[in-house]
């Protein structure tokens, strides 16, 4: 079930991220390999994680390979180091929705929430290239950790991409 699509004004915002490049069919890598990896070096490096953790679509291309970065907002940035690095989520107009329901109904999610910014006239802060579509900032934002709520028909992701309103 995805919610109707509101435009919101976000401000920019540091975050911590561990970047993959994967197939389709690696979708899971991020979140296995990914989250882990990252909450743990935050916690070594005494850096606090503030909201859900997220996957920021930065380059689609979906018969081939996707960019994506396994992230979490933080209060500040630091210098990372490998595999983790920081940027700022850009400001400014995001369309969101929310996804309540498993992952696997997120791919018929997304296509519906594009399907209506194409119906409303709302544009991505994209650009098209060869290599695949490029994203100023496209996230899928896991509200809810599957290991403290077990049902998938519970969990919650809210999709936030950038407009170029």
């Amino acid at each position: 079930m995805l919610t109707s699509p509101v435009l919101e004004d976000r401000t920019a915002q540091a975050y911590a991220y561990i970047p993959f490049t994967v197939t389709m069919a690696e979708m899971q890598k991020p979140a296995d390999a990914g989250f882990p990896a990252l909450f743990a070096w935050l916690a070594s490096h005494r850096l606090t994680p503030i909201g859900a953790p997220f996957y920021n679509y930065r380059r689609i291309d979906m018969a081939r390979t996707l960019d994506v970065e396994a992230g979490v907002m933080v209060e500040r940035a630091i210098a990372g180091d490998h595999p983790v690095q920081f940027g700022t989520l850009p400001a400014g107009q995001y369309l969101s929705a929310s996804h309540t329901g498993h992952y696997d109904g997120l791919l018929d999610a997304t296509a519906q929430f594009i399907g209506w910014a194409q119906d409303n006239n709302i544009a991505w802060d994209m650009h098209a290239a060869a290599d695949g579509d490029h994203f100023a900032c496209r996230l899928e934002i896991y509200e809810t950790d599957p290991r403290e709520e077990p049902h998938p028909a519970k969990w919650l992701t809210r999709l936030s991409f950038k407009t170029t309103g």
